[in-house]
């Protein structure tokens, strides 16, 4: 597995290079490189991940369908980056840009991992499935801890790229237009910390919640029917993505959205 290791490392380096860029993230490695080392270094990374991918210790058919399903997810990647930069600003357009940017690294992962582990196909192919949702768990924690983070992050800038933005921009609450005249604002520490109180009351950081845990259920009753090895691995990979989340809701206040109960089948 060591190889896919590899690769996906490679990959996941060249996307952030990417997305850096793209989001003029002022942390981004473009600033200390330049532009066009970075972007060169981005397409360095992505040859050497189907290169090293080669080096694998399996049937060629199996390097061939792992070969594949890497081309498919930087395809599929370089196509969810184009529709970010668009910012078309509704809530079929976000999540249309999740499933394509964000998910296929994560499917491709989990897909691999079968493929160069000897999975059988249905099995790789239920980690793929698997995969895709926990590409959209990590993208909700991401727009979690990018809206509640300070100073304010470069997602309020893209107000419509973050599900919590998005939906106390859109949905009609009492706070809206209160929530609209601080966004331009909240470079200010009170500015933003108002704004984030807003995220709490008029229900967008119940409704991300809502969707990690419709994620969370799903992804452990595909992982339940999937006749895996060792299934300890996910599951505890799971149970760590949910720490962290219930934590920064506890620390910004809102309890009552905080239990994620990832167990619970009611």
């Amino acid at each position: 597995g060591l190889p896919g290791a590899a690769a996906i490392a490679c990959m996941q380096v060249s996307i952030i290079l990417v997305d850096d860029m793209l989001d003029e993230d002022p942390r981004g490695e473009h600033h200390r490189l330049g532009v066009g080392k970075t972007a060169n270094l981005a397409f360095a990374l992505q040859a050497a991940a189907f290169r090293v991918l080669e080096r694998a210790p399996v049937e060629p058919a199996r390097r061939a369908e792992a070969a594949a399903s890497l081309a498919r997810m930087a395809l599929t990647t370089a196509r969810g980056q184009h529709m970010d930069v668009e910012n078309q600003g509704d809530e079929a357009s976000y999540w249309q840009v999740v499933r394509t940017k964000s998910t296929p690294f994560y499917a491709c992962a989990l897909e691999l991992g079968g493929l160069l582990g000897g999975a059988a196909p249905e099995v790789a192919q239920g980690l793929y499935r698997a995969g895709l949702l926990v590409g959209e768990i990590v993208q909700l924690h991401d727009d979690l801890f990018d809206a509640f983070g300070t100073p304010a992050t470069p997602d309020w800038s893209r107000p419509r790229n973050n599900l919590l933005l998005l939906y106390a921009s859109t949905v009609d609450h009492p706070e809206r237009q209160a929530f609209l005249d601080l966004l331009p604002r909240v470079g200010d520490a009170e500015a933003l910390e108002r704004a984030q109180r807003i995220l709490i009351r008029c229900g967008a950081v119940s409704y991300c919640a809502y969707h990690l845990v419709q994620r969370h259920r799903a992804v452990s009753e595909i992982l339940g029917g999937l006749c895996l090895a060792d299934p300890t691995p996910m599951e505890d990979f799971l149970a760590r993505q949910s720490e962290p989340v219930v934590t920064l809701l506890r620390e910004a206040g809102a309890e009552s959205t905080a239990n994620l109960d990832m167990d619970r089948k009611a």
